[in-house]
């Protein structure tokens, strides 16, 4: 079977990992890295593979069969664009877009060409995720209630010292951290419709927020609760308790959500299930039935590069789309807003995907 070509644009830390993944799978192989950057040249050597210094030279002298996005935020959707011109399939790092703006420009060129993009919010690929899904729709907790949620941790002072733009504003854990967690939020719980949040700086007192505690509203009428840190001792993190990147020490004990429902509740990560056996044994007195669901465990970016390659093969369509990008960043800058104004953030309904 002929292995899928594909192009690395971006050679930084997850251009790099992008770059292992495809050396190590049989289904694709890394036929160019596009980087105009000085460093580039020296990844590209030793992945014995030509560089190129912009997208459009790589076009001109070769047509892969997919690209790989992890360039900087800014350069995404023009080079999607030149992507979708190509009539390539791109992979585009997570956001989307650096404004909604330009987001909103790139998911309309996508409606109307037949190019597929596929938004590289690679924790949609997490088998635990699925897992949960599929708990939920399978109605086992019943009607949706509410969800908990957290991402609390320690980010060291060297991740600050390293980039000092991080102590500024867009450099705090709502814009870098949050649109994971959104993403996984809307995938287990639906379309997020209105927010609510409360930011604080007091610990670290850098000008951009270090605590964020925030509110949800879901267009099935469940509510939400998150509390965001990088400044709080705490593995309450999909990073420390999913055990799906083994960069970072795991705790077996830990949840980062809880979801609620009339007839029980899902703790994720552990997976532990708490539910009535019926309606009529619904009370605090009555004890619930206690299950541990089996999952397995895997890298999800290693699950997203075999799903590009089925969407490229034309066996799949795109798991994260466009929309999907986009909604999970008008999200964060709704949250954002809120930090800000103090105001509730509506939405509406959610819009068609596409």
């Amino acid at each position: 079977m002929r292995q899928i070509q594909l192009a690395v644009a971006g050679a930084g830390l997850i251009g790099r990992r992008h770059i292992e993944l495809i050396q190590e799978s049989d289904r694709c192989q890394l036929t160019a890295i596009v980087d105009p950057g000085p460093a580039a040249a020296e990844v590209a050597e030793n992945a014995d593979v030509p560089l190129f210094g912009s997208l459009g030279e790589l076009f001109e002298k070769s047509r892969p069969d997919g690209v790989v996005l992890a360039t900087p935020n800014q350069l995404h959707v023009g080079q999607a664009l030149e992507c979708i011109a190509a009539g390539v399939p791109a992979l585009i790092e997570k956001p989307v877009a650096h404004t909604l703006e330009a987001g909103e420009r790139l998911r309309a060129a996508s409606e109307r060409a037949t190019v597929p993009l596929l938004v590289g919010h690679h924790r949609a690929h997490s088998p635990i995720l699925a897992k949960a899904r599929e708990i939920i729709q399978q109605g086992k907790i019943g009607k949706l209630v509410g969800v908990m949620g957290s991402a609390v941790f320690y980010k060291p002072d060297d991740y600050f010292d390293n980039a000092p733009w991080r102590r500024e504003a867009g450099g705090g854990p709502i814009l870098i951290n949050m649109i994971h967690e959104i993403g996984n939020l809307r995938s287990l719980c639906g379309e997020i419709v209105a927010v609510q949040a409360l930011s604080s700086n007091a610990t670290r007192r850098f000008p951009v927020e270090d605590t964020v505690a925030i509110n949800l509203r879901f267009e099935n009428g469940a509510l939400g609760t998150f509390l965001l840190s990088d400044t709080a001792g705490s593995a309450r993190s999909w990073e420390q308790t999913s055990q799906e990147n083994r960069s970072y020490p795991s705790y077996g004990d830990e949840d980062c959500y809880v979801i609620a429902g009339d007839m029980g509740s899902l703790s994720v990560p552990t997976m532990r299930l708490k539910t009535y056996a019926r309606k009529e044994d619904r009370s605090w007195w009555k004890p619930f039935e206690t299950v541990v669901a089996d999952i397995e465990r895997a890298d999800p970016l290693e699950r997203q590069l075999a799903h590009f390659c089925d969407v490229i093969a034309g066996a799949a369509q795109p798991l994260v789309s466009v929309y999907d990008g986009l909604q999970n960043l008008r999200i964060i800058e709704a949250i954002a807003e809120a930090t800000r104004t103090g105001a509730t953030v509506n939405m509406g309904r959610a819009s068609a995907t596409v």
